[in-house]
């Protein structure tokens, strides 16, 4: 299998970033880690070795990404606004750093993201937020409404980065010219304690007429990595 390591300076975030490739080919996915992960995250936890086969047929090539999850949402010594700008320049990260190696390394049309738990918000976020750059998302037992970290505070920025609360008022015909070509797959378990929020996004999804599919798994300790594995090998 094809590995490769990255790490250069982020000019949006101000510090070295550090990402792994896995595979040669195929439909090349960001995938963002669970919550204050790392980069490495999906090897160590078998989320690679699990589609092995896929990545060596050259069917996916996954870009594992580093997060700052303890720098925006859980930096607790840090005011509120702080927490969100930096969600915000970590988007930039992606969007504007990662996405064009992307694109560099693999001229394939469809892009995707890929994420777990705390990574399934940031893989339907970017998702949504920027269609013409990602044309599908995976999110397994993804957190949606993030806004319980911020303790009553809300902005502009909050707004467009809580997908529940900026889904339901969006009207611009580009973003759903863009939809109606995605493939967005949410997935969660029955005892998961992300369910609802799977099932409301869901829900506004479909009022909205985007195309998706949405999966509850009738297992046993859904919210862990054997039943994301489990996933991983139906889904993509």
């Amino acid at each position: 299998m094809n590995r490769e390591y990255h790490k250069w300076w982020s000019p949006s975030l101000g510090r070295d970033m550090e990402l792994l490739i896995f595979g040669h080919a195929g439909v090349p996915a960001v995938v963002f880690t669970s919550s204050q992960g790392r980069f490495y995250e999906f090897e160590d936890r078998g989320m690679v070795g699990c589609i092995a086969n896929k990545i060596d047929n050259g069917e996916i090539q996954l870009y594992c990404v580093d997060s700052v999850d303890a720098e925006s949402w859980y930096n607790r010594s840090v005011p509120p606004r702080w927490r969100i700008a930096r969600q915000a320049q970590y988007q930039a990260y992606i969007v504007d750093e990662v996405a064009p190696l992307m694109r560099l390394r693999n001229p394939a049309p469809q892009r995707i993201t890929i994420g777990c738990s705390f990574g399934g918000y940031h893989a339907v976020n970017i998702a949504l937020r920027h269609p013409d750059l990602f044309t599908g998302f995976l999110s397994m037992s993804g957190a949606f409404d993030l806004t319980r970290f911020l303790h009553g505070y809300y902005d502009q920025d909050v707004y467009l980065n809580t997908p529940p609360h900026y889904l339901p008022s969006l009207s611009d015909p580009w973003y759903f010219d863009h939809y109606r070509r995605g493939t967005y797959l949410l997935c969660s378990g029955w005892d998961d304690h992300c369910l609802g929020q799977n099932q409301h996004l869901a829900h506004i999804l479909g009022s909205k007429g985007i195309p998706h599919q949405f999966y509850t798994w009738d297992t046993w300790n859904s919210h862990d990595w054997p039943t994301w594995q489990r996933m991983m090998q139906l889904y993509l």
